[in-house]
């Protein structure tokens, strides 16, 4: 199969991530606006391109004060650097449907290489005809590596925020037309 170009169908797909607490629990969130460029045959990205923007003003964590915070020069500063990007630069087979899928990714100004773990989840038609494919793909990274350093000191000891923010990410697409 050739390469195809896919629609990411966000009703259909999610960004999410959790990040340390106090040290004691997980706070979840997601973003709710992203989109991509994904060039693929779905039964083999090795050869894949991927750029996948996310909007990082789209921030949720089910608590409006917390989102304004996360919005603000402190963290995100979304006035000034209002979107992360990442852009593939290399997939390797791990097993039929497992790849690691490493890519340049700009957040707060700064670039870095990643490393996601991506799966194949499977492809086929929607009731209307329309064909469609799922992926997931999760990974860490460090919030320190790109500048994102604001944290309070606890009474207790520690911080009151983790350094590792994980991310998961859940796509359906669309072939385009």
């Amino acid at each position: 199969m050739t390469k195809t170009k896919w629609a990411v169908d966000t009703a259909h797909s999610s960004v999410d991530f959790s990040i340390k607490h106090m040290m004691i629990s997980n706070v979840k969130g997601a973003f709710n606006a992203f989109d991509a460029s994904i060039e693929a045959d779905p039964t083999d990205l090795t050869t894949a391109d991927i750029i996948f923007n996310v909007d990082l003003s789209s921030i949720d964590t089910r608590n409006t004060d917390r989102d304004n915070h996360l919005r603000s020069a402190d963290f995100f500063d979304v006035e000034t650097k209002p979107t992360m990007t990442f852009t593939s630069t290399s997939i390797e087979k791990k097993d039929d449907d497992e790849y690691s899928v490493t890519g340049n990714l700009t957040l707060n100004g700064v670039t870095k290489s990643e490393t996601f773990v991506a799966t194949f989840e499977g492809q086929g038609k929607d009731p209307w005809g329309n064909e469609k494919v799922g992926f997931s793909a999760v990974g860490t990274l460090k919030r320190s590596d790109y500048g994102l350093t604001w944290n309070a000191a606890l009474e207790t000891g520690g911080v009151l925020v983790g350094d590792k923010v994980k991310v998961s990410l859940q796509i359906q697409a669309s072939k385009a037309e």
